[in-house]
């Protein structure tokens, strides 16, 4: 796939509070936009939802303007876990030639910070070079020193189904090449998980479905999973609610009523999702969520 080269001006989001989920107080995206196309993606809802593949362009000045903005933040000592990508996949099929993700890492791992990669992709294992030096060598903030680690890999899935990814993942690669690659990874002593966000309501979201994924994350080694609900923002939905019109029409009604004119389903809905999660967790000995 073809991307446009850009170069930025930042590239180190800083957050105003602490993800809760995810540990985050930054984060860098490589690119922007990405080639995997999942529909669900919450990008979609911005105003690139309907050309996330023509838009999709390269970071290429990222790794110099992340080492001058990381330099002034070591200086102040103010380290927190980076994630690394909040909006972007950071080993999508063009970091193959453009290697801004691994030079990035190179700077995360020169000035001492703890990242979060969030990622579908089997390519990360390219990199586990730079996550080993970053794990042994990053700096935790004060409070999260009992985590030991500087490195969190979290795997994102919605559904075990192959079929089903091809659908709603388009160019990602397949759900087993990613528990796989978890697999490989927790074998190289890495702290990994498995972010089932979003599940799909009536696709993957029932008590059977989350106990087979569940299941899986342990059975590949997962040390901890978050589950979280299906967004649906601006051309977002118009764009989810298509596929669903098109490969499951019985749902469409279904769909209308849970999120109607919202963009994410009732909270009795998630807080059914949240207990229905944290009692699987216990059951098979997974920790739900990092902390």
């Amino acid at each position: 796939m073809k991307a446009k080269e850009i170069k930025v001006k930042s590239v180190l989001n800083k957050h105003k509070t602490r993800d809760q989920w995810f540990l985050d107080d930054y984060s860098v995206n490589p690119y922007k936009l990405c080639g995997y196309n999942c529909v669900y993606c919450y990008i979609r809802g911005s105003k690139y939802g309907l050309n996330m593949g023509r838009e999709l362009a390269v970071k290429v000045n990222a790794p110099s303007v992340l080492n001058r903005e990381l330099g002034r933040r070591a200086l102040k000592r103010e380290y927190g876990f980076i994630a690394l990508s909040s909006s972007t996949e950071p080993w999508q099929d063009i970091e193959k030639d453009y290697l801004i993700t691994r030079r990035c890492l190179q700077v995360i791992s020169k000035w001492r910070f703890p990242v979060h990669v969030l990622t579908k992709s089997s390519l990360i294992l390219r990199d586990t070079d730079m996550l080993e030096r970053i794990n042994k060598s990053a700096i935790l903030p004060p409070d999260l020193e009992n985590l030991g680690r500087g490195v969190l890999v979290t795997f994102s899935l919605s559904v075990l189904d192959e079929d089903l990814a091809r659908i709603f993942e388009p160019g990602a690669p397949g759900p087993y090449e990613r528990l796989q690659t978890l697999q490989q990874l927790k074998k190289l002593g890495f702290y990994v998980g498995i972010a089932f966000i979003p599940v799909l309501p009536y696709i993957s979201d029932s008590e059977e479905d989350l106990s087979k994924m569940i299941a899986k994350a342990k059975e590949f080694g997962a040390d901890y999973v978050f589950v979280g609900a299906l967004t649906l923002f601006g051309v977002g939905k118009k764009i989810f609610m298509q596929i669903i019109e098109k490969h499951f029409p019985e749902l469409v009604q279904r769909y209308e009523e849970l999120y109607g004119v919202s963009y994410e389903p009732s909270r009795e809905y998630q807080s059914r999702l949240d207990s229905i999660a944290r009692k699987l967790c216990r059951e098979y000995g997974v920790r739900y969520r990092i902390v």
